[in-house]
Order: structure tokens, then sequence, then C-alpha cells
């Protein structure tokens, strides 16, 4: 018998800082489906929709999950006739783990990658990518893996690789310039297995802008309150996309960069933007929104801004 987030409770204290428009009350609930990759169980959120013109899969980071980004954009999408699929990556949020198995960043690029192709199987409908915090850089390195997705939104684009993304993202500067060395070479070695706090090597005390929240945000052992092993970080701060931004031809990218982020603000992901040559590529800012934003007019402003990019992928060249 899966758990579902039904019995999770800690989904419930986070939506409780949302605004109320933002909740999912009883009766709005997404669907829980759980598929198997590689001895995974997958958790996936869903409001499937035959009728919907485009899917978007959504993509968390490394201090949420895969129902808080149902809460701020999967519902409300759905509420706009978009069908939309939240995934839990293994080792978060309630995705059941391969027993035995060592789980890595390049795992959960190549899990959504396929994914993409699971539901094209279903249908031919257009996918979009959506992800937030790594989420973002992940959604855009599942598009240089698998060309059929039609479409990537992030909400920052981290390129881990650059030594001033890896310093200000980490829990100090200091850390970051002398910890990630440590780290990377620690994920390699006979100690790769062991679990670290993501609090301890990220700026996860600004994943959002209120302290109340921040302190339910942390009691979720699904979400910000989660360990991971130091092959996974290794993995995550030495990823190489199968194609640099400056080759990627593949579809448009969107950056919804939340005005009021503390982690990662629009400067870290300009690099990585302007080296997007060959696609369309635009900025919306969110006013007033943290990291996860939780803010309004933000977040209205997030919806309303993947809404329009998505009507973009299916309308006629030339439109």
């Amino acid at each position: 018998m899966h758990r579902t987030y039904a019995d999770q409770p800690h989904w419930r204290a986070i939506q409780a800082f949302l605004p109320p428009e933002f909740r999912i009350g009883p009766g709005q609930e997404p669907a829980e489906e759980w598929w198997e990759h590689e001895g995974h169980s997958i958790h996936l959120d869903t409001y499937r929709d035959p009728a919907a013109p485009v899917k978007v899969i959504l993509l968390h980071g490394v201090g949420t999950n895969g129902r808080q980004m149902t809460t701020i954009l999967g519902r409300p999408l759905a509420e706009r006739g978009y069908e939309t699929i939240a995934a839990d990556m293994p080792a978060y949020g309630l995705t059941e783990v391969a027993p035995g198995a060592l789980v890595t960043y390049d795992d959960w690029v190549r899990i959504a990658a396929d994914l993409v192709d699971v539901e094209l199987a279903r249908d031919d409908r257009p996918i979009v990518l959506y992800g937030l915090s790594a989420g973002g850089m992940q959604a855009y390195h599942v598009a240089a893996v698998n060309r059929r997705v039609r479409g990537v939104v992030g909400m920052t684009f981290l390129d881990q690789r650059s030594r001033q993304v890896a310093t200000e993202t980490a829990v100090t500067r200091l850390a970051g310039r002398l910890g990630t060395p440590v780290v990377v070479a620690a994920g390699g070695s006979p100690l790769r297995r062991l679990r670290v706090p993501m609090r301890l090597v990220s700026k996860m005390h600004a994943l959002v802008n209120d302290k109340a929240a921040a302190r339910a945000c942390y009691r979720d052992p699904t979400s910000a309150g989660n360990r991971v092993t130091l092959a996974f970080l290794r993995s995550y701060l030495r990823y190489a996309p199968a194609v640099e931004p400056a080759d990627f031809d593949v579809c448009p990218v969107l950056l919804t960069q939340p005005a009021a982020d503390r982690w990662t603000p629009l400067h870290l992901s300009r690099p990585f933007l302007d080296e997007l040559g060959r696609v369309p590529v635009s900025t919306v800012l969110l006013e007033n929104a943290g990291h996860y934003p939780l803010e309004q007019p933000g977040l209205d402003q997030l919806v309303n801004a993947v809404d329009t990019f998505c009507a973009g992928v299916t309308a006629p060249p030339g439109d």
C-alpha cells in the first residue's frame, strides 16, 4: 500500500501560508498516481483532462516536492484547462526509492525525460516543463536530452558548474568556495552514501520569506527538511547538459523570476539565459514573491505567465 498525501500533514501546514485561493480544499485534491521506473515507484500528482490542449509537467527543487508544485501552479493551471502532472523525484516527496539505489541528479534528469515519453505515448499533446529552483535547470537538462519537449519554464536557471552560482547558492559564501570541492570529492569516495541535511549545504533559509512558513518547511522531511547523499550532491554540482545553451534549439524558454528572491536572484540566471541564442527567451518578474513564492501579486503573475506561454506553444506559426 502506497503512502499518500492524505497521510502527510506537512504540505497542509505549508499551504496555510498561501493565499486562500491557492490552497487545496476538500474535493480539490489531485489524483495520486504511481509510475514504476527502474525499481522506483514515482509519485505523481495529476489533474488529468483529455480535452486540455497542453500538458504541463512540474518539477520541484531540492527544498520542495511535487505537492508544493501542485498548490502554487498545478491546480491553478488545471482550473484554466491544462493537464498537469507534478512528479516527486526519488528521495523527495512520496516517491518510493528502489531498495539499495544510490540516487543521483543524473537519475532525476533521466526519469523526467522518460516521463515525457510516457506521457507522449498516451497521446501526442504538447508538453511544457516547469521547474522551481533546481527544477528550472532540470527542465532545461531534460529538454536537452528529450527533444520532444515543446517549452521550458524555470523559476530560476542555475548552472552549478559556475563558481559564482555554486558560491552564492551555498549555505554561506565560504562554504560555497571551500566546501564545494570537498563535497565533490567525498561524493565519489566510500562516503558517497552519507546523507546530509540540505539546510547545511544550501541556502535553505532563503526558501521562503516568511519566518513561520520557513519553520513549517523545515519540519517537512520530504522537502526542505530532507537529507541527500553526497553522491547526489556531487552529481548535481558536476552535471553537464547533453546540449550546451549556445547550441540549444529545442524549444522556447521562459524565466519566471521572483522579484524578492533572496536565494537565487536574477543575476544568477542571466549568464545561462544570455547563452541561449537559438531559441526565444523571455523573463517575467513576479512582484513581491520569494524563492518558493507565497505572495501576491507574484503568484497570480506566475500562473498568468505560464498560461500565456503554454497558449503560445499551441498557437499557429505567425500568431
